[in-house]
């Protein structure tokens, strides 16, 4: 029988990519949530500035932001906000 795959993304040819969404699996849907209420209790964050709120790492926040994007829960709003670098980003707000 088969392994189960994890439900989060992964380089299907890499092994270590897979044991790493194995292993983020649990604490993805906690994760999810911090960053969905975020924006919820919002007008619209960057990524950066939900990473700064949320003191979460951004190779955390950015793939949890994506996937309330896929489930329509968080859309592009239209506007954006420069980043501490000076480069313009999408803010993104709840749906």
């Amino acid at each position: 029988m088969a392994a189960l795959q994890p439900d989060l993304p992964f380089v299907r040819s890499s092994p270590t990519s897979e044991l790493a969404a194995k292993q983020a699996e649990p604490a993805s849907h906690t994760q999810r949530r911090r960053v969905l209420d975020l924006l919820r209790g919002s007008i619209g964050l960057t990524d950066e500035q939900m990473q700064d709120v949320l003191k979460m790492n951004p190779s955390t926040q950015r793939p949890r932001r994506i996937e309330l994007v896929k489930a329509g829960l968080v859309v592009d709003s239209g506007l954006t906000a420069k980043t501490s670098s000076g480069r313009l980003a999408t803010i993104w707000r709840a749906r």
